[in-house]
């Protein structure tokens, strides 16, 4: 999952949405040393992303990318099923998306004094481009995964990557539509928030 997964499975908090979203920047970060709030919004991160990475919808999906670009499947799926939780929205949540993003918009921007460097200057990114519109749209998130390409430090085949999702594109979708209401089952009953 990805920021936005991550971030509507979290508490409707600054506190928890920080946490949700620190799993991929706490790198040398003092866990100890968190707010205990945004600790226990990590530990949350932490099991969704365990949770995803053994499902077998997860593995099934992994499986239709090809053998040059499997090696990054777990990212592009991260980032296309923020992509399908977008589409899917009113089948999970009552409040309409536009509205949520806005919210969520706001809560990062009050939240940035909570976050390591790299999490602000990333998080302020999200707001001021509007990452999540951009989401909704299947060429946009090809744009989107070619920058993720751009950042790996070692030659690789990623650019290019949305050329192995649209051919899987409803496969991929189902893969989601099975995992997503059990990720939010899983964590509504660990509970490692409450």
């Amino acid at each position: 999952m990805n920021y936005l997964a991550h971030a509507a499975l979290a508490q409707p908090d600054v506190y928890s949405v920080t946490g949700n979203l620190l799993g991929d920047f706490c790198k040398g970060l003092a866990v100890d040393s968190l707010h205990p709030k945004i600790r226990a919004g990590l530990m949350n991160h932490r099991a969704v992303d365990r949770f995803t990475d053994q499902h077998y919808a997860v593995r099934q999906a992994k499986a239709l990318f090809s053998s040059q670009r499997r090696r990054f499947a777990g990212i592009a799926l991260d980032v296309l099923f923020d992509h399908f939780l977008i589409a899917h929205w009113q089948q999970f949540y009552t409040q309409p998306f536009a509205n949520y993003k806005q919210q969520l918009y706001r809560q990062l921007a009050e939240a940035e004094y909570l976050m390591p460097a790299t999490m602000a200057t990333t998080m302020s990114s999200v707001r001021r481009y509007d990452w999540f519109s951009s989401y909704q749209d299947l060429s946009q998130l090809a744009v989107a995964l070619d920058r993720i390409a751009l950042r790996i430090r070692f030659a690789n085949q990623f650019s290019g990557m949305i050329d192995e999702i649209r051919p899987h594109y409803a496969a991929l979708e189902q893969s989601f539509l099975q995992l997503y209401p059990e990720l939010r089952q899983h964590i509504s009953e660990l509970a490692l928030e409450n």
